[in-house]
């Protein structure tokens, strides 16, 4: 291969991956990498059985949080205001130290949005990583299958059984 094709095939790879990353600094939306779950349940019924969820398991509700080392803090649950789209929702997994942040929107009359969107290492706010995006393909993996695992299938059960 010639000096001039290898030239030609490095610019062509160069500017596919800028393409590539312009691409990607226009990601849709507020959570573009948020992995979604539809479930086929009006969403007052998802938030209602997500609160019966934390209410009986105590380990999965959020403790006390700094943000840069200061101050105490709750990670409320809910929308921040009337006119916010999600209904956020905070789990704490106490053995890896980790805060998930998910959210709910209604998706139809009878279906709604449940979405996995980022992690918290430990209880200092500002470690977030987001699903999808910050993780390697196979740790992302194995972290969407232990939320499917820990906290999706119990709230499918739970709807199942209401």
């Amino acid at each position: 291969m010639s000096r001039k094709s290898l030239i030609i095939i490095l610019i062509v790879l160069c500017v596919l991956f800028l393409l590539y990353k312009l691409a990607y600094m226009f990601s849709p939306g507020s959570y573009p990498f948020a992995e979604h779950y539809e479930l086929n349940y009006p969403e007052h019924k998802v938030i209602d059985v997500i609160n019966k969820l934390k209410t009986s398991d105590k380990e999965l509700i959020v403790p006390k949080v700094t943000i840069n080392g200061n101050g105490q803090f709750d990670l409320n649950d809910g929308k921040n205001n009337k006119t916010d789209y999600w209904h956020k929702f905070y789990f704490y997994d106490k053995n890896k130290e980790q805060i998930t942040l998910t959210w709910t929107r209604p998706s139809g009359k009878n279906t709604t949005i449940f979405a996995f969107v980022s992690i918290n290492n430990g209880l200092d706010i500002g470690n977030w990583k987001r699903i999808n995006d910050d993780f390697g393909y196979f740790e992302n993996k194995k972290i969407k299958e232990n939320f499917e695992e820990t906290i999706l299938k119990r709230v499918k059960e739970n709807l199942e059984n209401k």
